[in-house]
């Protein structure tokens, strides 16, 4: 790693600390088997730059930003106690930047105390017919089938509830999508919707940016673990050798999924190191990584790539099966952040937590569109690493 880019990536972590109010020492504990967290209480919610991010995308004023982080936050930490209230009641959650709250789903078999208990933790309920648990079992059911490409993918809507399948439009009357239709309704409750286009990975040729390379293709670097950083499984060329932005060499893919799943992760040396920061491309300060707690969806969420550097947008759905061309990708998280060629492998990040590693998507930056990530927790316990953290 050249000399100059070493002080960039020392002076960003010294910026991004001043940006959060100089909060002092961060806690660097995080685990390889499950979702990290921060301890730190007394940190200001967000950089500035991120909140002038949200302003932006959102069209918030800055308190609003403040606060809308601060009620995520509050979902987040919230919405695993409310699950184990239910019990198998549970049909699922969602955060409502409406009212700033939690929703939870039960089905009408929850009991009134139960019911009575999810409201007195904060949340929101509402009552619908199917569990998480039978809206699960008919996705892994569809999950089995063989899909048409013009079918871009499938998932459980804990607000419709139901599973969502998505087909391109104009070919909802092809015989083979209908089939497919066909045997997915008989899996469980499905509803179809329309979308502009399939959805595709996102890895690009040899171009410009800040990239790593292997290859012929260029990627972006997720997060950093100790000994490496995680990535998209599908950037992972068979080549070995891992090149960083100016061309050094920076390590090896040491193991790598897809499809089936999207992710890799890759060890570092001769060098390099691992920080525990997500570029914010001058659109925002370089972000700090904290934990890997997961947003729930309808939470707001930002990426950072290579190619179109730093967008935001919120969490869709969540354990999508996305049906690429190259084969169907399981427990994927659906977000409306844009993202084009070259980002793949780049950052999914919800304040401060870590959320996941960039994948695919449809549309681009300039028109729209919507990408998909592989959750982060995953990668870290299917190879056993730990999340760098501050």
């Amino acid at each position: 790693m050249r000399r100059t880019r070493l002080k960039h990536f020392g002076l960003a972590a010294l910026l991004t600390l001043a940006g959060l109010g100089g909060a002092g020492t961060f806690p660097a504990a995080a685990s390889g088997t499950g979702a990290t967290t921060s301890s730190a209480t007394d940190t200001a919610p967000a950089s500035a730059g991120l909140l002038r991010a949200m302003q932006q995308e959102f069209g918030l004023t800055e308190g609003q930003a403040e606060a809308r982080l601060a009620a995520e936050e509050a979902a987040t930490a919230l919405e695993p106690t409310v699950r184990r209230t239910a019990g198998a009641a549970y049909a699922g959650s969602w955060f409502d930047s409406t009212d700033g709250r939690l929703t939870v789903a039960v089905t009408s078999k929850s009991s009134q105390s139960t019911r009575a208990a999810i409201r007195a933790k904060g949340a929101e309920v509402r009552v619908v017919e199917h569990s998480a648990r039978q809206l699960d079992a008919a996705k892994a059911r569809i999950d089995k089938l063989s899909a048409p490409s013009s079918v871009g993918g499938w998932h459980v809507d804990p607000k419709a509830n139901t599973v969502v399948v998505s087909v391109v439009g104009g070919e909802r009357s092809d015989n083979d999508v209908q089939r497919f239709l066909t045997q997915a309704r008989a899996a469980g409750p499905v509803t179809v919707e329309t979308v502009t286009s399939a959805p595709q990975t996102f890895a690009a040729g040899t171009v410009g940016g800040d990239p790593y390379y292997t290859g012929n293709v260029r990627c972006s670097i997720g997060f950093s673990v100790y000994g490496g950083f995680v990535t998209a499984g599908h950037c992972d060329q068979h080549t070995g050798s891992v090149y960083g932005w100016d061309g050094s060499y920076v390590g090896n893919f040491q193991g790598s999924s897809f499809p089936g799943d999207d992710y890799a992760w890759v060890s570092v040396g001769s060098g390099w190191w691992t920080v525990p920061v997500v570029l914010g491309w001058g659109t925002v300060s370089d972000q700090l990584v904290r934990g890997s707690a997961e947003a729930p969806v309808g939470a707001s969420i930002c990426r950072s790539g290579s190619t179109t550097h730093w967008h935001c947008g919120t969490v869709l759905a969540k354990n999508e099966t996305v049906n690429y061309s190259q084969g169907a990708v399981y427990q994927m998280t659906k977000t409306s952040v844009c993202a084009e060629g070259g980002d793949s492998g780049g950052s999914f990040i919800s304040g401060d937590q870590a959320q996941g590693v960039t994948s695919g998507g449809w549309g681009n930056c300039s028109s729209g569109g919507e990408t998909w990530f592989q959750p982060v927790n995953e990668i870290l316990s299917r190879y056993g690493l730990t999340l760098h953290t501050y």
